[in-house]
């Protein structure tokens, strides 16, 4: 069962492309910011009304998820050292972290 172990490699991967989509949001972001000084609240409804920009956003909300997924993960085994206050804290926030993936979907799609 040695395919079922950690490796390392996927939370790597995880790290990296997670990083490049949220720094590619957030200097889109800062364009966007720079681009339109007077910035009114119908602007922003506008962009948010995109459907690439809505897909831009949810990718953006999943990819800060795995990678602060992967940096609790790693910073609980290495700290929390009783199984189930780790086990307890991994679930607490694996519950949050759904519970604001969610949230972004309501925001995003809701009416």
């Amino acid at each position: 069962m040695a395919g079922l172990a950690r490796t390392g490699l996927r939370d790597w991967l995880v790290q990296r492309v997670s990083a490049v989509i949220l720094a590619l949001y957030t200097l889109f972001l800062l364009g966007f910011l720079l681009l339109n000084p007077d910035l009114q609240f119908a602007d922003w409804q506008g962009l948010f009304a995109q459907g690439w920009f809505r897909m831009f956003t949810l990718l953006s909300v999943l990819s800060l998820a795995g990678h602060a997924w992967v940096g609790v993960w790693g910073v609980s085994t290495d700290y929390i050292h009783p199984y189930w206050l780790r086990l307890l804290f991994q679930v607490v926030v694996i519950l949050a972290l759904v519970v604001f993936v969610a949230w972004a979907v309501a925001i995003l799609w809701g009416n």
